[in-house]
């Protein structure tokens, strides 16, 4: 079965016709500043409300809070079309937007915070960032020390986050804190935060192997007092929320990064027609046509355990399981085709003028964010009884 007979079997007329025209776009206004961005460390505030001007921020939401009305698979191309701009940093920031900070608002929000939050956010005038990791709290979601304690009718927030992706530009912060030291997973909440709040401050901009178009940060909050409506969803109940909101973080950035291999192949297969060894194209020797042809089925392999666990999500389902076999294994199958694409450009992959090592740079986090292998083995370990 081809990859077009694939998509067929989960996609329909209307999402071809989205992924067309997140295509042009992407291929118009994203991929030819790709250079450029990376150089700067950064791509234009602009390129948000670029994005929600074409209904491409809120494509899964309902069209009452701003959105498109289209479903999850409608997201899911986005995060593969994105991931062909060449840049993993810009792309892993609108998937923040679309994916991460705001699918609680929308969930949990009230209509006040649903209309000062999310709705701009779909727009694109306001940016989003998502604020769980500490420095002593990754996979250890539990182990979070930020802390909110109740001052009359206010909360008053201390804390450190970092590895904040949109971090130094958000206007806004969905926060994870501790409200209740005793109640353990049911001691946390979660909080909207206005990223002008006096209290909260960007103490660095960090430096970072890959993703350079994105910007991190390490976010410190001291005595930022808060009202009462910045409590997003219901109080100790941030914990069981944020899991939610986990599970489309990760099957969003394994999508998007087994498109960036796919991307990466492409320019593989492209480069072993036209580079010539040994009086012909190394395509035509052994061991890189056999290279190429694993690279080929690890990525459909991926891809299939990607979209069954997105079906199954788009109609209603809750399949962690599949979620966390898909991260595992896809995000292996794109640092493994990176890895591999390395190889097969040989010394020219190590210039930095040649986009194949910035793919390789930017595959490695996928093994990381959001959830590391290990932590997704340990899911996977337990739900088989483990």
């Amino acid at each position: 079965m081809s990859q077009t007979e694939i998509r067929s079997s989960f996609f329909t007329e209307e999402h071809d016709a989205l992924r067309a025209s997140i295509r042009a776009f992407v291929e118009k206004e994203l991929t030819p500043h790709a250079e450029e961005w990376e150089a700067a460390g950064n791509f234009p505030d602009d390129v948000f409300p670029k994005l929600g001007k074409n209904g491409f921020l809120g494509l899964s939401y309902p069209q009452e809070v701003g959105g498109q009305g289209g479903d999850y698979l409608s997201t899911l191309v986005l995060k593969e079309e994105m991931a062909r701009c060449g840049s993993g940093g810009l792309a892993m920031a609108v998937a923040v937007q679309t994916d991460m900070a705001t699918p609680p608002i929308h969930k949990f929000g009230t209509k006040e915070q649903v209309d000062e939050y999310l709705k701009p956010a779909i727009q694109g005038t306001k940016i989003a960032c998502l604020g769980i990791t500490e420095p002593d709290a990754g996979s250890d979601v539990a182990n979070i020390q930020t802390t909110g304690v109740k001052d009359g009718s206010d909360w008053v927030i201390n804390g450190r986050k970092i590895f904040i992706t949109n971090g130094c530009r958000a206007h806004f912060c969905t926060l994870v804190v501790r409200t209740d030291q005793p109640s353990g997973y049911n001691g946390f909440s979660l909080f909207l935060v206005p990223t002008d709040t006096p209290g909260w401050q960007v103490t660095r901009r960090l430096d970072k192997l890959g993703m350079h178009s994105s910007d991190t940060a390490e976010i410190v909050m001291e005595d930022m007092r808060l009202p009462a409506g910045a409590l997003l969803g219901e109080e100790g109940k941030g914990f069981q929320q944020i899991m939610w909101e986990l599970q489309g973080e990760r099957l969003v950035g394994v999508a998007g990064s087994i498109a960036g291999a796919q991307l990466t192949f492409e320019r593989c297969l492209a480069y072993a027609h036209e580079r010539t060894t040994f009086g012909k194209p190394i395509g035509k020797h052994q061991v890189i046509a056999h290279k190429l042809a694993t690279m080929a089925s690890e990525i459909e392999a991926a891809r299939r355990l990607v979209y069954d666990a997105a079906w199954k999500f788009n109609n209603g389902a809750y399949p962690v399981k599949e979620i966390s076999m898909a991260k595992l294994y896809g995000a292996q199958v794109a640092c493994r085709v990176a890895n591999e694409a390395m190889q097969i450009f040989g010394g020219a992959s190590y210039m930095m003028e040649v986009p194949i090592q910035r793919g390789w740079r930017d595959s490695r986090l996928i093994r990381i964010g959001g959830g590391t292998d290990e932590v997704m083995r340990e899911i996977i370990a337990k739900l088989k009884g483990l």
